[in-house]
């Protein structure tokens, strides 16, 4: 499998499975702030990929709230939905290269085979690597992995080991429903747009070690990588759409929002520019942007608002 040449880039990459809230907007800010200030393009792609999750209608309010807050990408926005043919075209690599496997487990399968618990839910003890032993008729397949440790330093975190063995097991490139998964769509749409900057929230930290093996096997360099601190809620957890209304951006109240990203990412927001359009507050930190201000610790909403 081939990837195009392309010029360097950072994207941001939301699900449209409702409304852009304050988290998504302190990722959209914080990738593009870094993709801009290292002279990269930036890119948006439409992580839709999970149909039954999506909302109708969110993926074009987001993309037009992007557009009021002063965003611009480089290139057209690209649909996970429309790419299963490049997903199949790697999945099938993989296939005829020996480092797939179908797997017929069921999700009560694997929780009453798996030895113990890894960060993300049973490990997959590998009950199919000979042969489908589950339960389930329709098959997923599954990437084979080594026992080895996979090394990265991120932006913000530092070096960061996983192995992949032995906290995750055997993971899902396939799901059984037709879905193709995350892991994999995401590796084959970066080296398709020729992202070598991933700048994204610290929840998906522990997905890194998974994709930086995807690129290995597919003889391709991985991206840099920066994970920034996660917004929280009252009750400790990511700022997300459950939450409801809370943290919500809308165009009415995009002036504000944009602030508390701006302050969330640490950088020295003016008074003087309180109250202003999202947009002016936007073109200003392209200016002023400082990317060694990063913070690294986890904030909660309430914390945030007072520091305006």
């Amino acid at each position: 499998m081939s990837f195009p040449a392309q010029p360097a880039a950072g994207r941001f990459a939301p699900s449209p499975t409702g409304p852009l809230h304050l988290g998504s907007l302190i990722a959209a800010l914080g990738s593009y702030l870094i993709a801009r200030k290292t002279g990269r393009r930036w890119l948006l792609r439409i992580d839709d990929l999970d149909r039954p999750r999506v909302v109708a209608g969110a993926a074009d309010g987001i993309i037009r709230l992007l557009e009021e807050l002063g965003f611009a990408w480089d290139a057209a926005p690209v649909w996970q939905s429309q790419r299963d043919a490049r997903y199949t075209e790697a999945l099938q690599q993989l296939k005829q290269e020996g480092l797939v496997y179908p797997c017929s487990c069921t999700r009560k399968d694997v929780l009453a085979s798996a030895p113990h618990a890894g960060e993300e839910g049973p490990i997959y003890p590998g009950t199919c690597r000979s042969g489908p032993a589950g339960s389930r008729q329709q098959l997923a397949w599954r990437l084979r992995v080594a026992r080895e440790p996979i090394s990265f330093c991120d932006g913000l975190n530092g070096n960061w080991q996983q192995n992949l063995e032995d906290e995750i097991g055997d993971f899902v490139l396939f799901r059984s429903d037709g879905i193709f998964a995350y892991q994999l769509a995401t590796v084959v749409d970066d080296l398709d747009s020729g992202i070598d900057q991933v700048v994204r929230g610290a929840d998906l930290l522990g997905s890194t070690a998974r994709q930086i093996y995807l690129y290995r096997l597919l003889n391709q360099k991985s991206p840099e990588y920066t994970h920034l601190p996660l917004l929280l809620g009252s009750d400790g957890e990511k700022i997300s759409k459950r939450h409801s209304e809370v943290g919500i951006v809308t165009a009415e109240n995009s002036s504000e929002m944009m602030q508390l990203a701006l302050l969330f990412l640490n950088q020295p927001f003016p008074a003087g520019l309180a109250g202003a359009p999202a947009a002016e507050m936007l073109n200003w930190a392209l200016l002023a942007f400082d990317a060694s201000l990063l913070g690294q610790e986890d904030c909660g909403l309430t914390a945030l608002q007072e520091k305006r």
